[in-house]
């Protein structure tokens, strides 16, 4: 009877401790009013070119991870995505993966780009299905930097 509590009492020690060690990852906003300068801007382009905002969010990313976003879109609908990073990286990149993990869309912008730490680009799906994009940005000076992703359907 001892043994059987024991190895109860063990495996509850256990399990407690490995749900515990399980962080969970959220994103958390962050607000820089440049981005947001930015962003206002980007937006009231592409309002006045007949795409709506679908989707926004400023994120709170880490150097040298990507930060995943999912979102469902439907075969044929042209949408335009915007990534808006930290104007201090030193590079830039966005992945776009399909339902099948297939990778659909590459950008990749340095510091000395004119347009450096926008990244914008167009997409038709040819499935309605869940995509996913993956925004990164590195910078040597910071660890925590704020970054802005924007999802647009054109309406017009």
């Amino acid at each position: 009877m001892k043994n059987q509590i024991l190895l109860t009492l063990l495996f509850a020690t256990l399990f407690a401790g490995s749900v515990k060690s399980q962080d969970i990852i959220r994103q958390r906003p962050c607000s820089l009013e440049s981005m947001l300068v930015q962003a206002d801007s980007v937006k009231s382009i592409l309002e006045s070119q007949g795409f709506i905002i679908v989707k926004e969010a400023s994120v709170t990313m880490e150097s040298e991870f990507e930060m995943p976003v999912i979102v469902p879109l439907t075969e044929g609908s042209w949408y335009q995505f915007v990534f808006i990073g930290d104007v201090t990286s030193k590079l830039y990149e966005v992945r776009m993966f399909d339902w099948n993990e297939k990778q659909v869309v590459y950008q990749k912008k340095m510091w000395g780009d004119v347009d450096g730490n926008v990244i914008s680009y167009s997409y038709i799906p040819k499935f309605t299905e869940y995509h996913m994009m993956k925004a990164l940005q590195v910078n040597k000076k910071k660890k925590n930097l704020c970054g802005y992703v924007m999802l647009l359907k054109k309406v017009k």
